[in-house]
């Protein structure tokens, strides 16, 4: 995260605020709730402030799961080191230097065989492709059944799109090395099976849509969290813009760019697979800006972050800087967290009313 300084502020200063500072729920309960990401254990009578300290709590460590996995900086358990942890080596590439920013372009593409269009030209066709619907939202904008039609095509989509293990658009070879074996958690967990599930089952007609004009982060969420969990909101409001406006102006090796669009695009789709649509959003932009081996990427960091692998990392804009791919998992890690918090709090407002 320090190769985004701003961004790193904004998150220390909530976190802190969320395990330090005043708050609804005593400190050894913000810690347990953290390490266990399941308050089922704890006491049946919790008040509205503590519920939505702990909801907060669960949305943030939950993204940032995906955040630490998506960006290669977990640790893998081994038994011969003393303090029984070390760094994983994929492929005689450590780890630490994914985390540093060392020599991974030159890694990306000459370690990886994904050389299906070289990374060169698939640069180049991103960014006339993003020209191109540029030209095309200023010449004539999509009706609102075209957008509806739209959203519906890619949500129906996402339910399609696998994760890291069952990933068979290459050779599986290829990733049967790479697995990453995490450390063992299973002390903590009372149901093996628990896990993320998609939010509608393969092959229904209707699937469900949360409209995200219905109730929104700024006009809903905002103001409950922070009546409840006083301050929460204003740190978590700076965090999510902090994150979505953060921008170098920069793609690779090109300068001067306005990636908002693709920013959006990054964003609206993690909201996407959770089911949550924009009204005004065009949704053609994903399926045109984001290749299928970046969504195979985004669900698995988002949806099953265990199960990603560097060579998913390598296999999407293979072009760009390392510091560019974290600006992608922050982005992502933040979406997940503000969509879990847009259930959560929805469902705490339908029960107050």
């Amino acid at each position: 995260m320090s190769l985004h300084t701003q961004y790193l502020e904004s998150f220390l200063r909530s976190q802190f605020y969320m395990l330090r500072m005043d708050g609804p729920l005593p400190l050894p309960y913000r810690h347990y709730i953290a390490i266990m990401k399941l308050v089922k254990t704890g006491e049946n009578n919790w008040s509205l402030p503590e519920l939505v300290h702990a909801v907060v709590l669960l949305a943030h460590y939950h993204a940032l799961a995906s955040f630490v996995f998506g960006s290669g900086i977990n640790p893998e358990r081994d038994p011969e080191i003393s303090n029984g942890f070390r760094l994983i080596s994929v492929n005689n590439f450590c780890v630490c230097d994914l985390a540093n920013d060392n020599n991974i372009e030159n890694a990306s593409l000459t370690g990886s065989n994904f050389g299906i269009v070289d990374s060169l030209s698939e640069l180049e066709a991103l960014m006339e492709r993003m020209k191109r619907l540029q030209e095309e939202r200023e010449d004539e904008e999509a009706s609102q059944e075209e957008m509806t039609t739209r959203f519906e095509k890619e949500k129906k989509e996402s339910l399609f799109v696998v994760s890291g293990d069952n990933f068979h658009s290459f050779p599986h070879s290829d990733f049967e090395d790479d697995m990453i074996v995490t450390s063992d958690v299973s002390r903590y967990i009372e149901d093996p099976g628990f896990g993320y599930e998609d939010f509608a089952r393969r092959g229904e007609e209707h699937l469900p849509t949360f409209r995200a004009q219905d109730y929104t982060w700024e006009n809903h969420g905002f103001s409950l969290v922070n009546r409840l969990y006083s301050d929460i909101g204003h740190l978590l409001d700076e965090k999510f813009r902090m994150v979505y406006n953060l921008t170098y102006n920069t793609m690779a090796t090109h300068e001067g760019v306005d990636t908002t669009m693709l920013r959006r695009a990054l964003f609206n789709y993690v909201h996407c697979m959770f089911g949550i649509r924009y009204d005004d959003y065009d949704y053609g932009e994903v399926n045109q800006l984001l290749e299928r081996s970046l969504k195979v990427y985004i669900k698995t960091v988002t949806c099953y972050p265990e199960r990603t692998t560097k060579r998913m990392y390598d296999s999407y804009w293979r072009q760009f800087k390392h510091s560019e791919k974290v600006h992608v998992n922050l982005l992502l890690m933040e979406a997940r967290m503000q969509a879990e918090l847009l259930y959560a709090l929805r469902a705490i407002t339908r029960h107050l009313t």
